[in-house]
C-alpha cells in the first residue's frame, strides 16, 4: 500500500462569492478569512472566475503535532475493500459508450458495493471499454470509485478506461492516494467543455495515461485550517511537508513540480487557469511522459523498434494536428480516429497496443 502521511488536505472552490468555508466540518480552530474573489490577470497567467464567480479558498487541515517525516514510496498493491458503501461527495455513472455528445454518461452508479458495479459495468464487456463520468469533490469516496470500478474491469476483461471527469478540487491526500492507483490501472482522462478540473483535481489529470482537456484547468493556494502560525517562516513550515509529498507524487507521474510550487503562490481567494502551453509543458495534457517511457520499452519488446517509431510519430502529429485550444474532447478523439489511418493503426500484428486502442 502507497502510504501518505496523515494530513488531510482540502483544496476546494467555494460555491459563494462573498465568504468561504469548507465544506466538510473538521473538529478544532478553523481560520478562513473573508475575501471578494478577484478577476485582475497575474503575471504568470489568468484569474477567472469557475462558471459563476464562484471560487475561493483552498484549505489544508495540519495535525496539532509536530509533522513527521515523509513516509516511504510503497510500490506494493493494496487489496480492494469492497464494503458497500453510497457515492456520496458526487454523482457517478457508467456508460460503455465514447459518446456523450449523442449516448449521454450512461448508467447512474449510486452504489459502490461488489454486485451492483458488477452489474452496472457488466454490459461494457461487449465494447470492451468503461467510460466513468463523475461530478463531485475529490475525497476518499472517489479514490474508492476509481479503485472499485478498475478492478472490475480487470475482473470483466474491459481494458479501456475513460475517467470524464467534473471537479472544482478537493482532499489533496486522496487526489495522491487516487492518481497512484489510476496510473498502475490505465486511464484516460478526460476534461470535457462542459467541465472543469481544479485545485486538487489537477493531481487526478496528473496521473491519467493520456488527457484530453477542453475545459478550464486551475490552481491556486493551500490555506491551513486552524493554524496557529503567527509568521510567515511559521506558516511556511506547516506546508513545506505537503509540497514535498506533491512534488514527489508529480514527479513519479511524469509532471512538473512546477504545479506544487503554484499551489504555493497563487493567492488562496484567486484561480490561476492554465492556458494548453503550461498543460503540455507541465505534463497534464496529452500523453504522459511517464507512462510514454515504460510504453516505449514494453512496446519495442513486444511489437518491435519500426511499431514504436510509427507511434511516436502518430502522437507528434496528433499534438501538433488534434488538440487545439477550445476543441471539444469529442472532436480530438475523432481527429485521432481519422489520423489513426494514415499510419496504418490498428496494427494487425499489435491491435491493442495501436494508439486511442480504445477508440477501437
Amino acid at each position: 500500500m502507497r502510504l501518505i502521511p496523515k494530513l488531510s488536505l482540502l483544496l476546494t472552490t467555494c460555491l459563494a462569492a462573498s465568504a468561504c468555508t469548507p465544506e466538510a466540518p473538521v473538529e478544532g480552530p478553523r481560520t478562513v478569512a473573508d475575501a471578494q474573489p478577484t478577476a485582475a490577470p497575474t503575471d504568470a497567467g489568468h484569474v477567472l472566475a469557475r462558471r459563476k464567480s464562484d471560487f475561493g479558498a483552498t484549505v489544508v487541515e495540519m495535525p496539532e503535532a509536530d509533522p513527521a517525516p515523509p513516509a516511504a514510496y510503497d510500490e506494493a498493491p493494496s487489496e480492494i475493500d469492497w464494503t458497500p458503501m453510497p457515492v456520496t461527495a458526487g454523482k457517478a455513472s457508467i456508460s460503455c459508450d465514447r459518446d456523450y455528445t449523442g449516448g449521454g454518461d450512461g448508467v447512474p452508479l449510486s452504489s459502490l458495493g461488489f454486485s451492483h458495479v458488477w452489474k452496472t459495468m457488466s454490459p461494457c464487456q461487449k465494447t470492451g471499454m468503461v467510460r466513468l463520468r463523475y461530478d463531485g469533490k475529490v475525497d476518499a469516496g472517489f479514490t474508492a470509485l476509481v479503485q472499485r470500478v478498475a478492478d472490475m474491469a480487470d475482473t470483466l476483461g474491459i481494458e479501456s478506461r475513460i475517467l470524464d471527469i467534473d471537479s472544482s478540487g478537493g482532499q489533496v491526500e486522496e487526489g495522491i492516494k487516487a492518481g497512484d492507483a489510476m496510473a498502475e490501472s490505465g486511464w484516460m482522462v478526460w476534461v470535457r467543455e462542459d467541465s472543469v478540473c481544479h485545485s486538487s483535481c489537477v493531481l487526478i489529470l496528473a496521473a491519467g495515461d493520456t488527457r484530453l482537456v477542453s475545459g478550464p484547468v486551475g490552481i491556486h493556494r493551500m490555506l491551513r485550517i486552524g493554524s496557529k502560525a503567527t509568521s510567515r517562516a511559521e506558516l511556511n513550515q506547516e506546508l513545506r511537508e505537503v509540497h514535498g509529498q506533491m512534488s514527489q507524487y508529480l514527479q513519479r507521474n511524469g509532471a512538473a513540480i512546477a504545479i506544487a510550487d503554484l499551489m504555493m503562490t497563487v493567492p488562496n481567494r484567486s484561480l490561476r487557469l492554465l492556458t494548453a502551453d503550461e498543460l503540455a509543458r507541465f505534463g497534464l495534457a496529452g500523453r504522459n511522459a511517464a507512462e510514454d517511457d515504460l510504453d516505449r520499452i514494453r512496446l519495442g519488446r513486444k511489437c518491435g523498434e519500426a511499431f514504436v517509431r510509427r507511434k511516436d510519430a502518430f502522437f507528434r502529429d496528433y499534438d501538433m494536428l488534434c488538440t487545439t485550444e477550445g476543441e471539444q474532447v469529442a472532436d480530438m478523439g475523432q481527429c485521432g480516429l481519422d489520423l489513426k489511418k494514415r499510419y496504418g493503426f490498428p496494427d494487425s500484428s499489435c491491435p491493442h497496443e495501436s494508439p486511442f486502442s480504445e477508440y477501437d
